[in-house]
């Protein structure tokens, strides 16, 4: 079986139980939102006790505050209501074993897939590459706390974030499954 048509036939099971779903209310029920790394070994429903319908999860690589990150959270606070947000990185994360240098070398070499060595990614595809990726800001990760501290700083001096939402900094363990806070980033994300 394909992975499509592994995914079609989830669906279809799904559907089938969905029963009265469709009546879950467009707000998300508990009034908060979550930006989170999308590595697959994060699971925001089960670490934050999720339920459908219960908050918005904006996830990129590495859970950046990036420009689109901000406009999914200001969006989330400004039309559905949301009144507390969560940065969530985690160890161990991809973002950490390349800088932007690097990404852009690689991605300037070849578009096929990379790989992960002792020294790090290397290319093994034959190119063409693209020029492309010296415009892109990567939001590499070199220290997970500064990145958390970072990025909450980066949400509550947005101009259009109220100073009202506080924004809470935790870094989750891949290797324990907990949640662990990041002081001065929780300082620096307190309401006001």
């Amino acid at each position: 079986m394909t992975v499509l048509e592994e995914v079609l036939s989830a669906n279809s099971a799904y559907a089938e139980a969905f029963g009265d779903k469709s009546e879950l209310a467009l707000p998300p029920a508990r009034g908060f939102a979550i930006l989170t790394c999308m590595d697959a070994r994060l699971d925001p429903a089960k670490y934050a006790g999720l339920s459908e319908g219960d908050a918005h999860v904006i996830r990129n690589a590495g859970g950046r505050a990036s420009d689109d990150a901000i406009r999914s959270l200001v969006i989330s606070y400004k039309l559905l209501g949301t009144k507390e947000w969560f940065v969530i990185h985690h160890t161990n994360c991809g973002m950490e074993f390349f800088t932007d240098e690097v990404i852009r070398g690689l991605l300037a070499n070849s578009l096929e897939t990379a790989a992960l060595g002792e020294a790090g990614f290397y290319d093994v595809g034959t190119g063409p590459g693209s020029a492309e990726a010296k415009y892109v800001d990567w939001l590499t990760i070199s220290d997970q706390a500064s990145s958390v501290l970072q990025d909450v700083g980066r949400i509550k001096a947005h101009p259009l974030v109220p100073a009202g939402i506080p924004v809470y900094g935790y870094i989750y363990d891949v290797t324990t499954g907990r949640l662990v806070e990041v002081p001065a980033a929780m300082a620096a994300g307190s309401a006001h």
